[in-house]
């Protein structure tokens, strides 16, 4: 068959068809393709006249009737080598002539197909004008075969309904020709572009594939198939994550696609652009075991040499290459079934080789749908000859006509209620559609290697068992399987602390069965033992929180984890209260004592302490019930970053930690650091106020001052360390259990440590009656104290020092005057002629003593005041003017001078030996108070009440 020139059998047609096509009138750019050729007929007289003979149809209608009738097929390819797509045109025409020659060689038709080849060159206005010329000026067509270039094909499509003529394209995959609303009289034996989307669905789904992404060339062909897989993703359920487009350099997109986690990666470009994705796949590592490319299968061989334009070299390419997956109409059944020819593929296959040989052309992989498009054509024209031979028969009494309308409508219905086995498959049409087999095609060691098939018509997928080799040692995944990891604490971590909590707390029975053993021991009686168990008792409970706080999901469910988020926050906030409200209400009763001088007495009892600690628990209770009921302390889950997994395996580890938090956790926790941190304040107020009380039975202030200091310190930098650690739990449980081991320890150590050695070594000294020191830089308002239990006199330290030394060098100069007084009285008693001198001299002498015996003594000034005031006049006034006359000898002997001698002497005799028979001492502490009222003062015997009487 070769192909016929209308030139040649028409040498009287009009101008060409280009320059008609070229000028319609105004209004036809608005019409269809069918309306703009009959504008163009009627715009041309000459032409319409001679179209109008060869386009009523009507008048002709005996073609089926006659047997042997050579049925002529208009066939519209590229065929100049020049033109675009050229190269399947000229494969095509050597299955078409076999197929003809079968279809002869059957002996079943009762006509001769005749094939009129038009050639369009790939060009809309050339194949528009083939067309045209096709109509007009050749045979009677009854169908179309053809159409190999989308535009072209489309262009022609789009006008056959108003030819009433059916086409029948073999090799026009384009999308847009499934439009059955614009193209309705189109068919084509070659399955579309679309129709590689089910098949790969179904493979998506056999693998468990869910989420996949598509990366498209910017081309309406491309960009169309990608629409209609979308569609069909979503009715399967299955997740687009990411949807790329790109013109020209892909590696953005493609980096997008791998940012986005995609591994399952569905591609729509050419070739020319295939070679700059994969290698920009390799530079971004979008290869081996985790990634799987599926690509479309049209690509001539060897396409990734030829068109490599990237700057990877051939091995690059070859190594993001391997594994891919690629998908394409099948072009011969891979079953090898005798078909509507007698013929099994493999033996169409070897004749159509041979027709190559002779013609010496290449192949074309369309030629098996252009074989079975001719045996379509057949058994469709069979079967509408059929149906008119029966309406004729029906109206033999009738003149029976019919028109093209009726023959057009008629072969639509036959070529939809086709079904045969041809070389290509079964041959069945949906909706103009071919419902063809898609080959599977994966790319291994270079070459592409048939995996499998799916048939569209039984809709069923058949892979090659064991054919398909993954990169690993499965499927990949179709994204980064994500495996939730609890972040816990270690066993061995938590058995350690554990274990160290549980001596703590055997270290605290231990302190208890103490206290409660000796509670009737002056030491510890003295340090109410019943504060001393409350101290142990919040110890306790602060070490049995490390327990809970130990625990987590992994131990407990959900619901029993928030449960524990509130018991461990009651436990260690009600055991820190305890054991230091305990201790500050201890030292707050001794400050009472010692710190309060209007208060002679001062009797506070344990139930008082009782009472205020209770007091710190209430608010602690308000606190925690509040915080319960308006914001309750909840379970959230904070996940971190995607780790690799320590295996090796394909999934990600995404470590989660489960917190006990609320909506406004700074703000409760605000609130109970503010009360803490007050009661510590208060706590070490009262320490440094009681820091000299010296009797260790009652003052803890020391090591009150040490647990508040290293209970402070441990919790601040406790505090600061778990907040920084909270995403590594194990550091965390371990220091906030070390913090709490530590405060709990050291405050336990401190208050009974020191009790168990007194208690040992030396169990009185600790009780006994001691004086309070005070230092001399403690302020005047301070300087007095309160009775104590041992009721000791209240003093001034500052005066009394200084009384001490004014009375040690009064009695200095007391001791000096007696000594002079008795030698002056020693030389009176022997010179009675100086007695005027004795009585001039020492009279202020002798004030002076009275005066100092005043100051220094109460009870001996009462003494010397009486005998002043008794005769003041007859010992230091002026005397009696009788006996001034009187001798020397007569005045000392006189009873007055004896008085005299005597009111002198008495005071200074009783003041010299008081001391020895219990009298004044220098050292006496009180000075401002009697002698009876000294400790040290010893009341004289009744002997010495009568020698100092009688003197």
């Amino acid at each position: 068959m070769q192909p016929s020139h209308h030139a040649a059998v028409y040498p009287s047609h009009p101008p060409p068809l280009p320059f008609l096509v070229s000028s319609p009138p105004p209004h036809s750019m608005f019409l269809p393709t069918g309306c703009l050729l009959l504008s163009v007929l009627l715009f041309h007289p000459a032409l319409t006249k001679v179209c109008n003979d060869r386009t009523k149809h009507g008048q002709d209608n005996s073609w089926f009737t006659r047997d042997g009738e050579n049925l002529p097929i208009m066939v519209l390819m590229p065929m100049n080598e020049s033109a675009l797509m050229s190269s399947i045109s000229q494969g095509i025409e050597p299955a078409v002539q076999l197929a003809i020659q079968h279809i002869r060689e059957s002996g079943k038709y009762s006509f001769s197909l005749i094939t009129k080849i038009y050639d369009t060159e790939c060009d809309n206005a050339k194949g528009l004008r083939a067309f045209f010329d096709a109509i007009c000026y050749g045979p009677k067509h009854l169908m179309i075969f053809g159409g190999v270039c989308p535009s072209v094909t489309s262009i022609i499509a789009e006008s056959l309904e108003g030819w009433n003529l059916v086409q029948l394209s073999f090799a026009a995959t384009t999308p847009v020709l499934a439009d059955k609303k614009k193209y309705p009289n189109f068919f084509r034996t070659v399955p579309s572009d679309n129709a590689v989307n089910p098949a790969v669905v179904k493979f998506l789904n056999y693998y468990n594939w869910s989420r996949v992404g598509t990366l498209t060339q910017d081309v309406q062909r491309f960009s169309e198939v990608r629409n209609d897989l979308t569609n069909e993703l979503e009715k399967a359920n299955i997740e687009i994550a990411d949807t790329e487009s790109f013109s020209n350099d892909p590696c953005g997109n493609v980096k997008k696609l791998k940012d986005n986690d995609v591994r399952i990666i569905i591609g729509q470009f050419d070739e020319n652009l295939a070679s700059r994705v994969f290698c920009c796949a390799y530079n971004l590592n979008m290869f081996g075991s985790k990634y799987q490319w599926i690509i479309p299968g049209w690509y001539q061989g060897n396409w990734w040499e030829q068109a490599n334009n990237t700057n990877c070299t051939t091995k690059k390419l070859l190594t993001a290459m391997e594994g891919y997956i690629s998908v394409d109409f099948e072009p011969l059944s891979a079953r090898q079934i005798k078909g509507i020819s007698g013929r099994t593929p493999k033996e169409y296959e070897r004749e159509y080789s041979r027709e190559l040989q002779q013609k010496g052309v290449e192949a074309s992989k369309f030629h098996g749908f252009a074989y079975d498009g001719i045996w379509v054509i057949a058994k469709t024209l069979t079967r509408v000859m059929e149906l008119l031979r029966i309406k004729q028969r029906q109206n033999m009494y009738h003149n029976f006509t019919v028109d093209d309308r009726e023959v057009g409508k008629m072969v639509l219905d036959v070529m939809n209620e086709t079904n045969f086995y041809g070389v290509t498959g079964q041959v069945m049409f949906r909706n103009g559609e071919r419902m063809g087999t898609i080959k599977f095609n994966q790319f291994q060691e270079g070459q592409e290697v048939k995996v499998g098939e799916y048939n569209a018509i039984a809709d069923v997928l058949d892979l090659i068992n064991n054919s398909i080799r993954f990169q690993g040692v499965e499927p990949p995944k179709d994204r980064t399987f994500v495996r939730l990891q609890r972040r816990h604490i270690n066993v061995p971590l938590y058995s350690i602390l554990s274990t160290i909590t549980i001596l703590g707390m055997l270290m605290a029975g231990a302190f208890l069965f103490f206290n409660i053993k000796n509670r009737n021991h002056r030491l510890i009686k003295m340090s109410s033992p019943y504060m001393n168990n409350l101290i142990i008792l919040g110890g306790m409970l602060s070490y049995a929180s490390i327990f809970l706080f130990g625990l987590d999901g992994g131990f407990v469910s959900d619901k029993e984890f928030e449960t524990l988020c509130t018991v461990r926050t009651w436990i260690l906030i009600v055991g820190y209260t305890t054991a230091f409200g305990a201790m500050f209400a201890k030292t707050w009763r001794v400050h009472a004592i010692f710190k309060n001088v209007k208060m002679k007495k001062k009797i506070i009892k344990d139930q008082k302490l009782l009472i205020i600690v209770g007091g710190m628990l209430l608010i602690d209770l308000c606190i925690l019930i509040c915080w319960q009921i308006v914001d309750p302390l909840r379970r959230t889950v904070e996940e971190y970053s995607l780790e690799a997994d320590p295996q090796g395996r394909d999934i990600a580890i995404r470590p989660f930690l489960e917190h006990c938090e609320n909506t406004h956790m700074t703000i409760w926790l605000g609130i109970v650091y503010a009360y803490k941190g007050l009661l510590m304040l208060f706590g070490c107020f009262l320490a440094w106020e009681t820091r000299n009380v010296s009797i260790p039975a009652l003052n803890d202030s020391k090591y009150i001052g040490m647990s508040v200091y290293n209970v402070g310190i441990m919790c601040i930098i406790g505090a600061a360390v778990s907040f920084l650690t909270r995403d590594q739990p194990n550091v965390q449980f371990c220091i906030v259990a070390l913090v709490i081991i530590f405060c709990s320890t050291i405050t336990l150590c401190l208050v009974f440590v020191p009790k168990l050695i007194t208690m040992r070594t030396n169990p009185d000294a600790a009780t006994q009656n001691r004086r309070l020191k005070f230092t001399q830089n403690q302020k005047k308002e301070d300087s007095k104290t309160s009775t104590s239990v041992t009721s000791v006199n209240q003093a001034n330290t500052s005066r009394l020092d200084g009384l001490q030394t004014d009375n040690h060098r009064l009695r200095m100069r007391i001791t000096e005057l007696d000594k002079e007084l008795e030698e002056v009285t020693m030389q009176l008693q022997d010179t009675p002629e100086k007695t005027p001198y004795i009585k001039q001299n020492h009279y202020s002498d002798a004030n002076n003593i009275l005066s100092i015996r005043n100051f220094t003594d109460d009870g001996e000034k009462s003494i010397l005041k009486n005998h002043l005031e008794q005769k003041p006049q007859a010992q230091w006034g002026s005397m009696d003017p009788s006996r001034i006359n009187r001798g020397p000898l007569e005045d000392i002997n006189s009873p007055e001078h004896i008085q005299r001698r005597l009111s002198l002497q008495l005071p200074i005799l009783h003041h010299a030996y008081l001391p020895s028979i219990g009298g004044v001492d220098a050292s006496c502490t009180s000075p401002n108070g009697s002698p009876g009222s000294s400790p040290r003062h010893r009341h004289m015997p009744p002997s010495y009440r009568v020698m100092v009487s009688g003197l």
